[in-house]
């Protein structure tokens, strides 16, 4: 059932015209993160530049089962500790994404004790593709990555350089 609302807006979308340039505010001169912290339960995500906040985006869409850290392949949670934003990616199936290096050392060795896999391919992304551009689809809907509307990961992809460490808050 989780599925029927992200198959009605991705058939709207496929009718709608191809998703348009960013249009976004841009980083400002000099403006560049150096840390990212997010906290789950409040859904806000906050960029820092040498100690001071520059942005706060609210409204974060998590995976189905958004409460807990990730553990394991499937389990469709999302992270919970501290990683690294090691590059982005244009070409994703979501409009715009960056990546987040889960599994950590940690991560894999207790998935491992476990005898499972702890999964992987955790990003920051915008939604959907086939979705118009201002479109969001409703609710948590990820696999366990962190959902933005395309205007806020639009802004974010010029202000967040590679190897950016990310913090994420229960």
């Amino acid at each position: 059932m989780r599925f029927l609302p992200l198959l009605a807006a991705l058939w709207l979308g496929a009718c709608s015209p191809a998703v348009p340039e960013a249009r976004a505010q841009q980083a400002q001169d000099g403006e560049l993160a150096d840390f990212v912290l997010i906290d789950k339960s409040d859904r806000t995500l906050w960029v820092y530049q040498k100690g001071e906040v520059i942005r706060t985006y609210r409204g974060l869409q998590y995976g189905d089962e958004p409460v807990g850290h990730k553990r394991f392949e499937g389990d469709e949670r999302t992270p919970e500790g501290r990683y690294t934003i090691t590059y982005g990616n244009e070409q994703s199936s979501y409009y715009l994404s960056l990546y987040i290096d889960y599994p950590n050392a940690d991560d894999r060795a207790y998935a491992a004790a476990q005898g499972r896999s702890p999964g992987g391919l955790i990003f920051l992304h915008g939604q959907p593709n086939a979705l118009p551009f201002d479109a969001r689809v409703p609710g948590d809907w990820t696999d366990g990555c962190i959902a933005l509307s395309n205007r806020e990961i639009a802004e974010l992809w010029t202000l967040i350089p590679n190897g950016t460490p990310i913090d994420i808050r229960p």
